[in-house]
């Protein structure tokens, strides 16, 4: 029993809400895991601690791995076409310039 409202509880976490609140649900989370005295339980809680400021970053901003995948290709695309060039300050640039969303 034990496990299945510990199971619906983690489910609750991955509903998109606010980072900090979710950071305080996680908390708790894990404490009742540490607490329940179940072996299993206790060893995911710990494997999934290592995660949470991936995940919480993930909340915070939001980005799909196709958009990753479409950032690093084309960087791939101008690191080909950059190929022999010495200067990785203007490369760099030349990133920045092809994505103006972050400063």
């Amino acid at each position: 029993m034990t496990v299945y409202v510990m199971k619906a509880s983690l489910k609750e976490l991955w509903q998109p809400t606010n980072p900090w609140h979710w950071r305080a649900a996680w908390r708790n989370w894990q404490a009742m895991a540490m607490s329940s005295a179940i072996e299993p339980l206790i060893r995911f809680a710990r494997k999934l601690a290592l995660y949470w400021k991936g995940i919480l970053a993930r909340m915070r901003w939001p980005m799909h791995t196709g958009q990753l995948e479409g950032i690093n290709n084309k960087i791939k695309v101008m690191k080909r076409m950059a190929y022999g060039y010495r200067d990785s300050e203007f490369f760099f640039l030349k990133i920045k310039a092809a994505f103006p969303g972050n400063p």
